[in-house]
């Protein structure tokens, strides 16, 4: 009896937990890169350097392309003007997440604003480059641990759907939040990477021990000189 031939290599399958921030100066430029790195990544983060140039216009392209988008506008203003904003990001249909900062009045309107839209909303807990000391200087009574803590409950409290948080943070988010609670988190840095300007990043393997659903990773592969095989190593260390 002949033996079947091997079948061929698998093509590389895309971690839907891995989120690439977008942060070229021009919508052409984050074009070229979604081209570069192909296969490797389904899931994409538009900040606020696109959201002035086209950035909604991009998001809608990704999600012609079956990719995920990860409006990352971090919506902080009065609550009538936060939900009328939230509802017309729902009307175009562009994102699949969409952060506010973890105020409870901003959580609310970004709810109401959202109806029946499938639009996860993203509370901002504490920015990653902030530490104990630079809260002090802003004027909280709060360190960084008590003040995620509180703003996870507001999260919760509003209806919205998970959270922004540091690595080191996410554990508390998944015990608070439970199981289908959204843990986002940026700061991923593989093995042996420089920090940037991240006060409190980890690996991937550590984020999702600790907690994480979904981590964003954006130097390490972005300016990678193969952003694709980057994104395939972290992708490899959230599998291993």
């Amino acid at each position: 009896m002949t033996a079947a031939p091997d079948a061929p290599a698998r093509a590389p399958t895309a971690d839907p937990r891995l989120i690439v921030p977008l942060d070229q100066p021009t919508t052409g430029e984050a074009r070229d890169l979604v081209e570069r790195i192909g296969d490797a990544v389904s899931f994409y983060k538009i900040g606020l350097q696109l959201l002035a140039g086209h950035g909604m216009s991009l998001a809608g392209e990704l999600r012609d392309q079956g990719k995920q988008v990860f409006l990352d506008w971090k919506l902080h203003d009065i609550g009538a003007t936060v939900e009328k904003a939230t509802a017309t990001i729902c009307g175009f249909g562009a994102g699949d997440f969409l952060t506010v900062h973890a105020e409870p009045q901003v959580l609310a309107a970004a709810v109401k604003g959202r109806g029946s839209s499938p639009l996860k909303i993203l509370g901002v807990t504490v920015m990653t480059s902030l530490t104990d000391e630079d809260l002090k200087a802003m004027g909280y009574g709060l360190g960084v641990e008590a003040l995620v803590e509180r703003r996870i409950r507001q999260v919760l409290d509003a209806g919205a759907d998970g959270v922004i948080a540091s690595p080191q943070e996410a554990a508390l988010a998944r015990k608070i939040g439970g199981p289908d609670f959204l843990v986002v988190t940026p700061g991923i840095r593989p093995a042996g990477a420089s920090l940037d300007d991240q006060a409190r990043a980890a690996t991937p393997a550590d984020a999702l021990k600790n907690g994480a659903s979904h981590l964003v990773c954006g130097r390490p592969i972005t300016n990678a000189e193969d952003p694709r095989a980057a994104a395939l190593a972290i992708v490899n260390e959230m599998r291993g």
